[in-house]
């Protein structure tokens, strides 16, 4: 019952695994002792763990007819990948793994068999693992056998594969396998050799079995029949493959093997990984300032509301006109998740919030908004709003005195070279040498097109209406090619 109990509390402990799956595990367990004797091997039971590289031991029977490879119990002990791959590798695939190298807890080498333990939906919850003394001589007999037996393989098919042959690639940046007609491995490149190796692999990979080198469930029949497999972004532990299979013939129509390149695609998806995280923090950022902006132009209003003296009211509206343009610049970025701002629809923005907020002098003016649009970066998209919402201030404050409607038309104009946006009133007019254009508000409007956006700022007036102009070179881009 205590071993029971341990059962139970390690597959709790480190695994994310159901009830009713550690009850399938534990009525397996029951058995491992009668295994133990029938194979004359000791038999375990792994558990994956949280971490794709490690399995825990939750079970364990040694057998009394032959000595056992173990001096003491390992349960609650790890296994590596870098030691016991067949293990890992069953239980990320939920395929057996035959007769493959691997160093215990005690650090003895063994040779490992690996079966699968399913639930009655068919995912995998465990690996049973039988495990064998090695000796060089049994090393040696195998290795002779294969090695008697693909040597006439690719003798028949004429690839044999010396240093002095550049037939295949050895400096590739993909894994190439090659398999003979039994599904043996007759050839790995470098690359291949450090992917199986970083998969925790110990012995040469000449000679193992199709079945104990695939991935996810594909059988060698399958090829055979298909012609090719594909599988993209398969997840091995840490990395990430790209994995094609390919069957070979001769110019005779021949059946030569079995080709298996490897893409070791694991950088690039852990950047684009890096890229959409970074992406949507960004993306939040610009949110939470867009939220900030609003918050202060709200707190703004009720200043606003509080006092009496026109001249005070005036400058909380240029305040929260100002704080609401830069707010549209951010509510755009952190809807696009890019750095990428549609003129257009900000100035659409500015517009809206303008009559959202009560900030029009007149009830009776209409603003229109017109002509092109373009992207651009944040920055400059940012100055285009506090310059076009300054501008609009100006119209709504000084164009229409003494008269109940008018027109404000923004008009966005996108050029080859440098492009601009107009702000036209049909107002009384301004007199732009007066005290007025010493204005605070016109000076930092004048300031940021020239040393911000690099351009030019001009003004024309009459008796009717008012246009100010001003350019900035293009270093935007088209909205139809986006």
């Amino acid at each position: 019952m205590a071993e029971e109990s341990r059962l139970v509390t390690l597959c709790r402990q480190h695994a994310d695994i159901a009830e009713a799956d550690i009850e399938v595990i534990r009525k397996n367990a029951e058995c491992l002792d009668s295994i133990a004797e029938l194979m004359g091997a000791d038999i375990f039971i792994d558990c994956g763990t949280r971490d794709p590289d490690v399995a825990v031991v939750v079970a364990q029977a040694r057998p009394t007819s032959v000595k056992s490879l173990y001096s003491g119990s390992v349960v609650g002990k790890f296994a590596r990948r870098s030691k016991e791959p067949a293990v890992i590798r069953t239980l990320e695939v939920g395929m057996s793994t035959m007769d493959m190298s691997g160093v215990t807890q005690e650090d003895k080498s063994v040779r490992q068999s690996v079966a699968p333990l399913k639930n009655s939906a068919g995912d995998v919850i465990g690996a049973l693992i039988a495990e064998k003394d090695v000796t060089e001589s049994v090393r040696a007999e195998k290795k002779l056998s294969v090695l008697t037996q693909t040597t006439g393989q690719l003798i028949e098919r004429g690839a044999v594969v010396t240093s002095g042959d550049n037939s295949l690639p050895y400096h590739v940046t993909d894994g190439i396998l090659i398999f003979s007609r039994s599904g043996v491995c007759t050839y790995a490149n470098p690359v291949a050799e450090t992917i199986y190796r970083n998969l925790g692999y110990i012995e040469p990979l000449e000679g193992l079995s199709f079945s104990n080198m695939t991935f996810h469930g594909v059988k060698f029949e399958e090829i055979l029949t298909r012609k090719q497999v594909v599988l993209t972004d398969m997840e091995i532990g840490n990395y990430i493959f790209h994995i094609k299979y390919t069957y070979v013939k001769n110019k005779n129509e021949n059946f030569t093997g079995v080709v298996m390149l490897i893409n070791d695609v694991t950088e690039v998806k852990n950047k684009e990984k890096e890229l959409v995280l970074k992406t949507v923090a960004i993306s939040e950022i610009h949110h939470r300032v867009k939220n900030n902006l609003q918050t202060i132009a709200s707190l703004l209003k009720l200043q606003w509301r509080r006092v009496d003296d026109p001249l005070a009211k005036a400058a909380f509206n240029e305040s929260i006109s100002q704080v609401l343009s830069i707010a549209a610049t951010h509510e755009i970025l952190a809807e696009e998740c890019k750095d990428d701002v549609d003129i257009m629809t900000m100035l659409e923005k500015i517009k809206s919030n303008t009559i959202k907020h009560g900030l029009l002098a007149k009830k009776g003016i209409t603003i229109n908004l017109k002509g092109d649009t373009f992207f651009c970066d944040s920055d400059m998209a940012t100055s285009i709003a506090l310059v076009v919402n300054e501008i609009t201030q100006n119209c709504l404050k000084y164009a229409f005195v003494g008269r109940d409607s008018g027109t404000i038309d923004i008009e966005i104009c996108n050029g080859a070279m440098y492009s601009n946006i107009s702000v036209i009133d049909d107002g009384i007019g301004f007199k732009f040498d007066s005290e007025a254009t010493n204005k605070l508000g016109l000076q930092i409007v004048k300031r940021i097109v020239t040393e911000k956006l690099k351009g030019n700022f001009s003004t024309e007036s009459s008796q009717t209406g008012t246009k100010v102009l001003f350019d900035f070179p293009l270093n935007s881009r088209s909205a139809e090619t986006m």
